[in-house]
């Protein structure tokens, strides 16, 4: 019975061995491959000429703006559900999740409506020469919008496990709302916090969807990595295609890293609270 068990649990762990390998190694393995099929030489020219410099300036950028405002979202909105009843709860945190179950490109077009020239948004923003759609405040904002529930959603199961007890005791010793949170609810939730940076991280560079329907796709402008990446492979640069893949590759491995090491570091922090 053990022996029959002891072979169950190898296949599957063989099975998932195999998944990964086909779904997950072998593809990063042919776009390195692919980067560097014409050299060093090449690879270099193509992760550093303008456009490509452009995109990745853009991507950070709007991946910077959308981590920022979705902590501070994310760190709000979480303390309002789990600190607070009121009504209307229940509804707030179904918009939380809006963008879980609509589709990128949907959410690209909600934003096409809103800022487009249809919209009665368009004939304000033109006479105070404000431009949105087709540059980079809508990619930002699109980018924002995919990714608002993730750190949310990293936070709140956490906040309402430890409950409210802690910050109900800081209150009647006086303590302020700043430092309630500072001293006591900041110190418990901060490696969630971290996970969901982390996360929202990683989904803001690789978003697609929503960003190619507000960019224009302008060379130089409003290209970031993955639409940059779009562009060569369908003119057929499949070298630098590639190679600027691997800027993305890259990115995300060092992202990995770190989800890994704050996993160690919030479990060996539970670990020795017990």
């Amino acid at each position: 019975m053990k022996k029959e068990k002891g072979l169950g649990v190898w296949l599957l762990i063989a099975l998932a061995a195999l998944f990964l390998c086909v779904m997950l190694v072998l593809p990063l393995v042919l776009v390195v491959h692919e980067a560097l099929a014409r050299g060093a030489a090449a690879y270099l020219s193509a992760v550093t000429e303008p456009f490509a410099v452009k995109a990745l300036q853009l991507t950070l950028l709007a991946t910077a703006v959308a981590v920022g405002a979705n902590t501070l979202f994310g760190l709000a909105s979480a303390w309002l559900l789990t600190k607070h009843d009121f009504r209307g709860k229940a509804l707030l945190g179904s918009l939380i999740d809006l963008p879980f179950a609509i589709s990128p490109v949907v959410a690209g077009l909600f934003f096409v409506m809103l800022f487009g020239r249809m919209s009665p948004l368009y004939p304000l923003l033109r006479a105070e020469h404000i431009q949105i759609l087709f540059a980079v405040p809508a990619i930002v904002l699109a980018t924002v919008f995919v990714t608002f529930p993730f750190i949310t959603r990293e936070l709140v199961p956490v906040m309402e496990s430890q409950g409210r007890s802690e910050e109900e005791a800081a209150t009647t010793l006086g303590a302020s709302g700043w430092q309630m949170f500072f001293h006591v609810t900041l110190p418990n939730i901060k490696w969630a916090l971290l996970y969901g940076v982390i996360l929202c991280t990683a989904r803001a560079m690789g978003e697609f969807g929503a960003v190619s329907v507000v960019s224009g796709h302008i060379r130089g402008k409003t290209n970031t990595l993955p639409l940059h990446i779009e562009i060569l492979y369908n003119e057929y640069n499949f070298t630098a295609a590639f190679a600027v893949a691997s800027l993305l590759v890259l990115l995300a491995v060092v992202i990995l890293v770190l989800r890994n090491i704050v996993e160690w570091r919030a479990k060996r922090g539970m670990h020795h609270a017990h």
